[in-house]
């Protein structure tokens, strides 16, 4: 079959990588990709927001399968666009997109549900929100309500800076995404990330994954889109992972159907984890990044069977086969990220690295140009392997990581730490 990706970071990279090794790809496109991705599929460039040119290309192209990868097109209703015009499509419609796209919009489903997550309110104006600070005091967590790539949360520990986080939100550091603000408890505990594949009636778990949201070693700096992950995440035990599907994921799925907007692809629950429980933190309607590269790494080829399962509803046949192993990626980022950093700088010692099932350096920031490998993005590679133990896992992945001459580049060097 023909199988068009949306999308051009290690994500995508990861998802191409995965489809690539299932018999049943016949041709791979990835819109835009990226130049890891050029190595393994044919890349295209054309607007992937705007749904009636995503169903254009497909006919175009005779494409049989569009798997979407990031959350704008998604919110944009390109789903929508290509389930209408007929094409076999992975991931949710616009309005169940919402659970990523209005965090407002995730806590009505959450009461609705009686979903466990954290206390809350919802403001639309500065003023009032200041005034729920003042009242309430500090630690809050301040969330621009709409899609902000991953860095629209504010840690307020302390008043002051709640009240900053707040006047950050509002004074349009997230764009129209800060709109309206969502201020919460500060849930204590282990944060961790669950995969579930819905076909809108059936669920499917389908990994564990812990991220590294911090930019420094130890937890410390601003917050990032993530500088590495790994799988699967210890603290998920089988028994949270149950009460979990029991009172949070089953509820929300039940919720959406009854609101006539079901939900079909990929549900990602941060989950927040004390005391042997579970609380929702926020839900994404789409793979992780960096954790789609460690959750890929340990599915391969049949990451397309299920895929296919969800979108063909069919997912009450499908059964994941997991190795007994673990996965770690490693993000390099460029000097600066999450702040301001230099674009265009060239990365060396990439065409000596082993791609194998155990070993894949994954792009995400990258392009080609006269045969050199440059960096043009804040997050530029997944340096990501595969190890019978997590210790292996991460030794693997950094010696990998100290085999790439890139010297305007940077990585946490302490990822998996919780674990180990």
């Amino acid at each position: 079959m023909n199988i068009l990706i949306l999308g051009g970071g290690g994500r995508e990279h990861a998802l191409a990588w995965a489809v690539k090794q299932n018999p049943k790809c016949d041709r791979l496109i990835v819109a835009p990709g990226n130049a890891g991705i050029a190595g393994i599929a044919e890349c295209a460039d054309f607007d992937i927001l705007d749904g009636a040119a995503v169903v254009e290309f497909c006919g175009e192209n005779a494409i049989d399968f569009v798997i979407v990868g990031p959350e704008a097109p998604l919110a944009a209703g390109v789903a929508d666009a290509t389930r209408d015009a007929g094409i076999l499509t992975f991931g949710p419609s616009a309005k169940a997109a919402r659970l990523e796209a209005s965090k407002g919009f995730t806590k009505e489903i959450c009461d609705a549900c009686a979903a466990p997550t954290a206390a809350y309110a919802r403001f639309d104006t500065a003023e009032a929100a200041r005034a729920y600070v003042q009242a309430q005091g500090a630690p809050l967590v301040i969330k621009a309500d709409g899609l902000a790539a991953g860095k629209g949360v504010i840690m307020g520990m302390t008043l002051e800076e709640a009240l900053a986080g707040v006047e950050t939100v509002f004074g349009g550091a997230f764009g129209s995404a800060g709109a309206e603000v969502v201020i919460e408890e500060f849930m204590e505990g282990e944060e961790a990330s669950f995969f579930i594949l819905t076909d809108g009636t059936n669920a499917l778990p389908i990994g564990t994954a812990q991220d590294h949201k911090r930019v420094g070693d130890g937890d410390t700096g601003p917050n990032t889109g993530g500088m590495g992950a790994y799988s699967p995440a210890p603290v998920l035990t089988q028994a949270i992972q149950d009460q979990a599907m029991a009172e949070i994921v089953l509820p929300t799925i039940a919720e959406m159907a009854r609101r006539g907007m079901p939900y079909q692809g990929v549900l990602y629950a941060g989950l927040m984890i004390k005391d042997g429980r579970a609380r929702l933190v926020e839900y994404n309607c789409r793979f992780g990044d960096p954790e789609c590269q460690v959750l890929m790494m340990r599915l391969g080829a049949q990451a397309l069977d299920l895929m296919l399962a969800c979108a063909e509803g069919r997912l009450s046949e499908a059964r994941v086969n997991w190795a007994e192993d673990h996965a770690l990626t490693v993000v390099m980022a460029s000097l600066g990220y999450p702040e301001t950093y230099v674009k265009g700088t060239q990365i060396r010692g990439l065409e000596g690295l082993p791609e194998t099932s155990r070993e894949m350096v994954f792009h995400a920031g990258t392009k080609a140009a006269e045969g050199r490998i440059l960096a043009v993005g804040g997050r530029v590679l997944n340096v990501t392997a595969r190890g019978e133990s997590l210790a292996e896992a991460r030794d693997r992945a950094y010696a990998l990581v100290d085999a790439i001459d890139w010297p305007e580049g940077f990585c946490r060097r302490d990822i998996g730490w919780r674990a180990l």
